[in-house]
């Protein structure tokens, strides 16, 4: 059976692949190792990621998505490749139609850039889709109605806020502080408190297992392994939750400003509507411990986490391919 529509939510730190009938196909990092000389693609996703902090000189792994945009167009277009080439098969002849995830703040010039590199890699025609949008749809929130609606979409690259409104964003803001950042955040307070450094995946690793946006009473601790900046020689140590709650504090009150200055540029009939019904947390930050508490606590809005957070995006491109006429007017491209 050919595959003629999919869907792809591509981020900054994790691509995700939809196709109607068979649900998610792929859920990898959007990282491709290049070899030198030539820059030959020697691996995409998973395989790319466990290469991170282990290559010899002439192996270097990039991440070509920044802040949610292209860059780097060559190395975009070669994963896009390897990504529709997995949902379809090689031996698919037909183009599918893709509805892919772009950031609310896209510029022309990133919106074109987008839509050529997954033409090139294999699609025949290019729906670009703002992510809160998507990431409301994948929520569950009905975008065509007249009442108001708050989502968080908290990525890899981005954080973005947006309230939703008969089928359209009425005001948003977009920040690059997301899940990137909050590993940064980790790295630097593992090394400023402890002198050790750590990588990036230890980060992600601390920050996905004890994590927390709030201190907790019942603390979670891990043992990590890092580098030990003084002697140069390995080091453990142990970190509780409440040491990445302080590390990753200031990141989380940027995003709480935001959300603070959408609230100033809406009508005060969707606040309204927003306090009744509550804000959504989507996108991998939605994971994090005690996030709707923090945003809770900071907006005085009800705040829950989307189920299956990290997905959202990715389902609301399922749900678009499956009703382009009746979301038409949401599609960035449309003529």
């Amino acid at each position: 059976m050919f595959t003629r529509k999919i869907g792809i939510d591509l981020g900054t730190a994790n691509t995700i692949v939809f196709v109607p009938g068979r649900g998610f196909i792929v859920n990898e990092p959007t990282i491709v190792a290049l070899g030198d000389p030539g820059n030959e693609v020697l691996a995409v996703g998973r395989e790319a990621k466990g290469m991170l902090g282990r290559t010899p000189y002439d192996i270097t792994p990039y991440r070509p998505m920044k802040d949610g945009v292209i860059a780097d167009y060559y190395i975009t277009k070669a994963m896009l490749k390897y990504f529709i080439n997995k949902a379809t098969g090689s031996m698919n002849i037909v183009r599918p139609d893709v509805v892919i995830s772009a950031p609310a703040g896209i510029s022309q010039t990133e919106r074109r850039a987008v839509t050529n590199a997954t033409k090139e890699a294999g699609a025949r025609e290019v729906h670009l889709v703002k992510e809160p949008i998507l990431a409301a749809l994948g929520a569950g929130i009905p975008i065509n109605s007249h009442s108001g609606n708050m989502i968080i979409n908290i990525g890899g690259g981005t954080a973005e806020v947006a309230v939703i409104s008969l089928g359209g964003i009425v005001s948003w803001a977009s920040i690059r502080t997301a899940g990137n950042k909050f590993d940064l955040a980790i790295m630097d307070y593992i090394k400023k408190k402890y002198s050790v450094h750590i990588g990036e995946q230890t980060a992600e690793k601390v920050k996905i297992e004890i994590g927390s946006a709030l201190p907790m009473k019942q603390k979670l601790s891990a043992k990590i392994r890092g580098r030990d900046i003084a002697g140069g020689l390995p080091k453990d140590v142990v970190v509780n939750s409440n040491e990445i709650a302080e590390a990753l504090r200031p990141l989380l009150l940027e995003i709480a400003n935001s959300v603070q200055t959408v609230f100033n540029e809406t009508p005060p009939e969707l606040v309204a509507d927003i306090m009744e019904k509550g804000i959504i947390v989507s996108g991998g930050g939605a994971n994090l411990r005690n996030i709707d508490e923090f945003f809770k606590r900071m907006s005085g809005v009800q705040t829950y986490p989307a189920e299956d957070s990290l997905f959202c995006v990715a389902k609301g491109t399922g749900i678009i391919l499956g009703h382009i006429d009746t979301y038409r007017r949401t599609l960035l491209n449309k003529r």
